[in-house]
């Protein structure tokens, strides 16, 4: 039995939403766009053009709405892709950094503006929950000194 999503993240942009929803879907397996609503006469906005885009990542829902120029996506929301091997991590990197920018620690700000944490959730909760402080100072280490994250690099550091 498939659970209802209970919580969907709405994103804010100033009229690039659907721009924004066509790219990410065409980077994710398992994405759509599932509806665009325009703005009609006597809305906040030009009539016909997008309001609202609803769109799937990975089976994950999300709105896309063009709110205007109030508000500013920023690194205070981000979201984390997690990848299992290297080469997934350079996929994701190599397409979400295409006209954005690079952070640090895996991290990087794409051409719309949304943050996204390219990493390995398994390998960070097994340097968490290894009661290794001295392993876990490593490997956090090792990722400030990082832009994209290098696996290999990671688990050496790990190892000692």
């Amino acid at each position: 039995m498939a659970l209802k999503q209970k919580i969907t993240p709405y994103l804010w942009f100033d009229g690039t939403a659907e721009q924004a929803a066509n790219f990410y879907v065409s980077i994710f397996e398992n994405s759509r766009i599932n509806a665009v609503s325009r703005y009609s006469e006597g809305g906040h906005g030009e009539p016909g053009t997008v309001m609202v885009v609803a769109f799937e990542l990975e089976g994950q829902k999300f709105g896309a709405i063009n709110g205007g120029p109030i508000f500013k996506l920023s690194e205070a929301t981000s979201f984390f892709i997690d990848c299992e091997t290297q080469q997934e991590i350079d996929y994701f990197w190599d397409k979400l950094i295409e006209g954005g920018t690079p952070q640090q620690c895996g991290w990087l700000k794409d051409k719309f503006g949304l943050s996204w944490q390219i990493g390995s959730a398994n390998l960070i909760e097994k340097v968490h929950t290894s009661g290794d402080n001295a392993a876990t100072g490593r490997v956090m280490g090792a990722m400030m000194e990082m832009v994209k994250i290098d696996l290999d690099r990671l688990k050496q550091a790990y190892a000692g």
